[in-house]
């Protein structure tokens, strides 16, 4: 019997793009030319640079927020940039009161701002959120991954990325050298939706297939995107609503649930803490994956979902 326990229970993934620019989207009118007043840190091991010392933050305006791939960025005058990670189990909380009482517990640090404080906090003993302040455009594009921006390119250059090394459409997607801010989650959505196997080398994709997917990546985040803004509109996102796992997500969290589209039970393959989950009748003839399909694909994947493998790929 397939194991019906809450999906994610005790999993947290790092926040993809539509979460993070629901992020983004929910403090750009709360601190968009407002004055950072002070930087408390609550765990001084969250700030990962020493120059510029980050007191120089203080006292400065905040002229604009980007996303760097899965990471949030506020940039000050003087072309300096502060870069917020929230990895794993990171995520933000705003109080609509300055200097608000920090809660020690889960606070990694504390943004003063006139009109309310900015928590970063972090659950899990493992304690891998990250603050970084640097000075200037080149120092910024050194946290940068290299992955292209899926929803500003056309079929031409998707098609080229995705080639441009031989790996399953899992790893492919989930690469930030090959493309920017898609992870676990919104992959295995993109997936169903393009009718493909995870397993599936990107070097066998035929010209449908490819266009399937680039439609489908598209048409995934920016169905995600929208979804969240409209939710978060009014509000800023609470703690435990950037998650990965969704009840309206059609397969991701939903092993042994039928597939919206055929009705037949989600499917996974699970490695580690991390799954893959699908639908066999949607994504791969009617098969049911092997855990060990992804096993090899996932432990050369991972180092690049999480962050850690090397520079960006060369364009083709």
């Amino acid at each position: 019997m397939p194991d019906r326990r809450k999906q994610g229970e005790g999993q947290r993934l790092v926040p993809e793009l539509p979460d993070v620019l629901a992020y983004i989207e929910a403090l750009r009118p709360r601190v968009v030319g407002c004055a950072l007043h002070r930087v408390r840190l609550v765990s001084p091991f969250v700030l990962r640079t020493v120059e510029p010392p980050l007191g120089e933050v203080e006292g400065r305006t905040v002229m604009g927020l980007r996303r760097l791939g899965k990471r949030v960025v506020l940039e000050f005058v003087d072309a300096l940039f502060l870069i917020i990670h929230l990895m794993v189990a990171g995520r933000f909380r705003w109080v609509d009161r300055p200097d608000a009482l920090v809660p020690a517990r889960l606070t990694l640090a504390a943004f003063d701002f006139p009109v309310g404080t900015l928590l970063l906090t972090e659950a899990g003993r493992k304690k891998r959120a990250s603050v970084h302040l640097v000075r200037g455009e080149t120092m910024l594009a050194e946290h940068d991954r290299g992955g292209i921006e899926v929803l500003q390119v056309d079929l031409s250059v998707f098609r080229d990325r995705l080639i441009v090394e031989n790996h399953t459409l899992k790893r492919a997607l989930t690469d930030p050298r090959l493309f920017s801010g898609i992870g676990n989650a919104y992959s295995d959505e993109i997936l169903h939706a393009a009718r493909l196997s995870p397993v599936m080398l990107t070097s066998r994709l035929d010209d449908d297939q490819v266009d399937r997917l680039y439609r489908a990546v598209r048409e995934t985040l920016n169905h995600w995107i929208e979804v969240l803004g409209g939710r978060f509109a009014d509000r800023f996102p609470g703690t435990g609503q950037i998650t990965a796992f969704r009840n309206e997500f059609a397969v991701h969290g939903k092993f042994g649930r039928p597939c919206p589209v055929c009705g037949n039970a989600v499917q996974r393959i699970r490695y580690k803490r991390n799954e893959t989950n699908y639908c066999p009748h949607c994504q791969t003839g009617g098969r049911v994956l092997a855990d060990r399909s992804l096993s090899r694909l996932l432990k050369g994947g991972l180092a690049a979902f999480h962050g850690r493998a090397g520079g960006p790929v060369r364009g083709r």
